[in-house]
């Protein structure tokens, strides 16, 4: 029997190629500091925030209406019945095959769940590394839906990372070499390399050196 169902991500859809990209604003120029006796700096969702491409949309409505303007609708038409197709085939080496044909940097040895879904815009922001596992149902974001803004941001899985069914992997994250994700996750900041981490948002549960 599968989990919860993972939370509603109606602000992370649809977007399109950028207009006119926004400076970052000192609102989003905040880290974390962890309390950690070794002082050891974790990225934190402002850090990740940080990062992103920022576009400005204009227009009295969000800027959902403004994707046809800026990305090809044939475009997505074409990643989305790529995307479809790879969710359903049961062969590992025609779906790596697929998503690489839409953009996806896709390593040797990648194992994509049934149903897991790279973003359907900017694919080409994906990078797996080899030997990974994405579980069921998982999904990969590069942009997220804002009112007045959308932003962009790179999605890089490590190698020998692996993601459980039902993940949600938000733009601009990095999963680290070896990492874990628990089912049902919300990954909104860095996965350090050698580390498990579940929840919502996803929060460090055990390292490797503590094995």
């Amino acid at each position: 029997m599968r989990g919860p169902r993972k939370p509603d991500l109606t602000a992370a859809i649809l977007l399109t190629e950028p207009r006119e990209r926004l400076d970052v604003t000192h609102e989003d120029e905040e880290t974390s500091v962890s309390t950690e006796p070794d002082g050891e700096e974790e990225s934190s969702e402002t850090a990740r925030v940080d990062r992103l491409e920022r576009y400005q949309t204009n227009g009295v409505r969000n800027s959902l209406w403004s994707w046809p303007d800026a990305k090809s609708p044939l475009i997505v038409v074409r990643n989305y019945v790529v995307i479809v197709l790879a969710r359903i085939c049961p062969s590992l080496r025609l779906k790596n095959w697929l998503l690489s044909r839409i953009g996806v940097t896709v390593g040797a040895g990648v194992a994509w769940g049934l149903e897991s879904t790279p973003d359907v815009f900017w694919p080409e922001r994906i990078t797996v590394g080899n030997d990974v596992i994405i579980g069921y149902d998982a999904t990969l974001l590069c942009h997220e839906f804002l009112r007045d803004e959308y932003r962009l941001g790179d999605v890089l899985v490590e190698e020998g990372a692996m993601i459980g069914a039902g993940v949600v992997v938000l733009p601009g994250v990095t999963i680290g070499e070896n990492a874990r994700v628990a089912a049902n996750s919300l990954v909104a900041e860095d996965v350090p390399p050698e580390t498990t981490v579940a929840g919502v948002p996803a929060e460090v549960i055990s390292r490797a050196a503590d094995d």
